[in-house]
């Protein structure tokens, strides 16, 4: 039988999301957990047990947005069409794919209409590398791996966690996710205190992101995605983004990867692929249907499962 308590939510959310994305004036939760995340880090990142101090905080944060939402839906059992329409607004705030798809189709816009300073103004929007001196075909390659590992950490994963554990457990993936994002990095102001967010991220992404590169293979049919999956999935610095990227890759008979600037400092980064082709906006189409394909695929497994 069917569960109406998962299902109903999760296909009027990710409706939700197709139509709406993310609009700016719309309250989002993820502006809440970032505020949240600065406010620990502004105050604990500091002298001695900074290490604790950020491994506490990624626990504690995590652990708090899948209990409060755990009990408030546990709440919500007794009062069915609140249940439903709250839930099915989680799902709506969880995902992240039409704004994922809209933001990349803005860089791919200003590049064919207004030109290389555009572009680079656009780009640097979505990705966290030094765009002020990337020519054309960087700024494509950058919004093909953007999202590719978008699709994994901002759509696939959220459904995944989703079908294990519902609204909380989403939520909990989403304040990982953000916490990796705005304290995960290898530097001096983060690398102790952000030291759980960046393992814990890895660890929850482990899944997710080698389903997404199955999920983009499949929806193409691509013998030479799976090879490059094999081939270069594991040779990405992250332990999960080199996967959806390296199927991305195959697909489209490009490559990615190779030497970049993230904020000031040139990091080496292996290439993913060898086809060293001139990616076009028709590639880029291929990459929005592959994203929307393996979403709709992802839900339509989770409906199998539920059914």
């Amino acid at each position: 039988m069917m569960d109406h308590t998962y299902l109903i939510p999760l296909l009027i959310g990710f409706a939700l999301d197709g139509l709406l994305g993310d609009p700016r004036w719309l309250p989002h939760p993820i502006r809440l957990f970032g505020w949240l995340i600065a406010w620990f880090e502004k105050h604990l990142n500091h002298g001695n047990y900074r290490k604790f101090k950020g491994a506490t905080t990624a626990a504690f944060l995590v652990g708090m947005s899948w209990l409060l939402l755990f009990l408030l839906f546990r709440k919500l059992e007794s009062f069915p069409r609140i249940y439903l329409i709250a839930a099915s607004v989680g799902v709506f705030y969880g995902l992240a794919n039409r704004s994922l798809i809209y933001e990349s189709w803005l860089v791919i816009r200003a590049l064919n209409n207004d030109g290389l300073e555009a572009a680079r103004r656009q780009l640097s929007y979505i990705v966290g590398r030094d765009t002020s001196s990337l020519n054309g075909q960087q700024i494509r390659t950058a919004v093909l791996e953007t999202m590719a590992e978008n699709l994994s950490d901002g759509v696939i994963a959220p459904l995944f966690y989703y079908a294990l554990g519902g609204v909380p457990l989403l939520f909990a993936f989403k304040m990982a996710s953000t916490l990796d994002s705005m304290i995960g990095y290898k530097n001096e102001r983060y690398q102790h205190f952000g030291w759980l967010a960046a393992r814990l991220d890895d660890l929850l992404n482990l899944v997710p992101a080698r389903l997404t590169a199955l999920l983009m293979v499949l929806v193409t049919l691509s013998w030479s995605g799976i090879r490059h999956v094999f081939q270069y999935g594991h040779q990405h610095a992250s332990p999960n983004a080199g996967y959806p990227e390296a199927a991305l890759a195959g697909i489209l008979k490009c490559r990615f990867g190779g030497p970049n600037v993230y904020h000031g400092k040139l990091v080496d980064k292996p290439y993913i692929g060898h086809h060293e082709k001139e990616i076009t906006t028709r590639d880029f189409c291929l990459a929005v249907y592959v994203n929307v394909a393996s979403a709709v695929v992802m839900v339509g497994g989770i409906v199998v499962c539920y059914w």
